[in-house]
């Protein structure tokens, strides 16, 4: 399988790219113009995209078999960022993968999105617009997964001493998880077809139960 990832330069995209390569897939980063890579990544292809432009998307789209969305924006004093990424960005990406024949799609989204009282929201309105980002994903007629992390943490010490948590949307409200440990979710999502047509809420633990992702979806949506 041949995966595009967007946000590819980002601190989780990065990440899922990393876990790609190491399940043997095939790699096209999607980043923007002077965006820096980690030396893991230099040799991959790479396509410098503006998710503003369709031309763009298409081309860097075509040939390949699945999009992994890791764009989203930053807490910034530009408070239009929400909108422009995770709405727009979200949709346009979308589009352009029906128009190029990409039928599988994994967006890493939030938890609480789509919640009016909460925080995050004083930087735009940021899950809002990622609902709104999800809804146009869940409207499309691609196979798609939304993943859910909660409070990212960019550590990798002892990671693998952590267990996560899943469940269907809208169960959990807080709690944190390593951004290695959702890059391995995405590429666990990848391969399993249960996942297709659903939103996951994700969070990790020393304390919860070891369970594969297979068999925790079958678990959690039975």
């Amino acid at each position: 399988m041949f995966l595009a990832i967007s946000g590819a330069s980002g601190k989780t995209g990065y990440r899922i790219a990393e876990e790609a390569l190491a399940k043997g897939y095939k790699v096209r980063l999607l980043i923007r113009r002077n965006s820096v890579l980690p030396s893991s990544l230099q040799n991959c292809e790479k396509f410098v995209v503006s998710l503003a432009n369709s031309k763009e998307l298409d081309n860097a789209l075509k040939g390949c078999d699945a999009l992994l969305i890791a764009t989203g924006a930053r807490p910034s004093v530009d408070l239009t960022g929400p909108a422009r990424v995770d709405a727009l960005g979200v949709q346009r990406q979308v589009e352009s993968c029906e128009r190029v024949g990409v039928k599988r799609l994994i967006l890493v989204s939030s938890l609480c999105a789509g919640r009016l009282i909460h925080p995050l929201n004083l930087f735009g309105l940021i899950l809002l617009w990622k609902k709104f980002g999800e809804a146009k994903i869940q409207g499309s007629n691609l196979e798609w997964t939304i993943i859910r992390p909660g409070g990212l943490s960019d550590r990798e010490d002892n990671i693998l001493d952590e267990n996560i948590k899943y469940t269907p949307a809208n169960l959990q409200e807080e709690g944190y998880i390593p951004r290695r440990l959702v890059a391995k979710c995405c590429i666990d999502a990848l391969k399993t077809p249960a996942s297709i047509g659903k939103i996951i809420e994700i969070t990790s633990s020393t304390e919860e139960p070891r369970i594969k992702f297979d068999r925790a979806l079958t678990e959690i949506f039975s």
